[in-house]
C-alpha cells in the first residue's frame, strides 16, 4: 500500500483502522513533508511502514517498496518499465523539432510530458492516453491549432482537456482570433518559463474545480 499524504486528512479516518486491523500483514509507504508524515504517525500505529518525505523521484518509491516487500531492486530498463509515472500529464502539439525539444526540457522536471508534431498525430495521441493539459501551436500546416482545438471540442471525452495556445504572431487581429477559440489561455513564442509553468497550473487548476 502506498499512500500519498496530500490531502489525507480529508478521508475517513477509518480507513487507518482498516489496515491495521484487516491488513496486518500488508506493508505501507507513505510519502508527504516532514509534517504530514509526523501527524500520520499519530494515527497508524504500526512499525512495519516507511515514510518518505518529499520532494524525491521515481527511482526513490521503488527502492523503498523495494524494501518494505523484501525484493531486489529491478534495474536498467526494467526498472524504467516498472515505475508508473503519476506526475501530471502534458501534450505538446508544434509542428518546429526545435519547440517541441525546448518546451519538453522545461516542462520533464515538473510534468510527464508526451510530443506530436502534427494535429492529427495529437489526435491520435490523446486517444492512447488522455492529458491533463495540451500546449497546441496556432500555425501549424494542414491541421493547424484552430482545427485541432475544434476536433478536440467536439469529442465528449476530450472536450474538458484544458489548451494553452502558443502563436509567434503578435499582432492585435491574430490574438482576437485565437482567443475567439476560448482556450485556457495563450502565450506568445518564445515561451517565458516561469510564465509557462504558471500558465499550466493556473488551467490546471481551474479546470478541475470546474469538474
Amino acid at each position: 500500500v502506498i499512500i500519498l499524504l496530500i490531502g489525507v486528512y480529508d478521508l475517513d479516518a477509518g480507513v487507518f483502522n482498516v489496515l491495521c486491523s484487516e491488513y496486518k500483514d500488508t506493508p505501507v509507504l507513505t510519502i508527504g513533508t516532514q509534517r504530514e508524515c509526523d501527524e500520520f504517525s499519530t494515527l497508524f500505529m504500526r512499525d512495519d511502514f516507511e515514510n518518505l518525505l518529499r520532494p524525491l523521484d521515481n527511482a526513490d518509491v521503488l527502492s523503498a517498496a523495494c524494501r518494505l516487500l523484501d525484493i531486489p531492486v529491478p534495474n536498467g530498463k526494467a526498472a524504467q518499465e516498472t515505475v508508473y509515472d503519476s506526475r501530471r500529464h502534458i501534450l505538446v502539439v508544434d509542428d518546429n523539432p526545435l519547440t517541441l525539444r525546448n518546451l519538453k526540457s522545461i516542462l520533464e522536471d515538473h510534468y510527464k510530458v508526451s510530443l506530436a508534431n502534427s494535429g492529427m498525430k495529437a489526435m491520435t495521441s490523446i486517444g492512447k492516453e488522455r492529458p491533463d493539459l495540451i500546449l497546441l501551436d496556432y500555425e501549424m500546416p494542414v491541421c493547424d491549432g484552430r482545427q485541432t482545438l475544434e476536433m478536440i471540442k467536439a469529442d465528449e471525452e476530450m472536450c474538458d482537456i484544458p489548451v494553452i495556445f502558443l502563436t509567434g504572431v503578435n499582432d492585435r487581429e491574430h490574438i482576437e482570433a485565437v482567443l475567439k477559440l476560448q482556450p485556457a489561455g495563450y502565450l506568445l513564442k518564445p515561451v517565458v518559463q516561469d510564465m509557462l509553468l504558471e500558465k499550466i497550473e493556473q488551467a490546471i487548476t481551474d479546470s478541475e474545480q470546474m469538474d
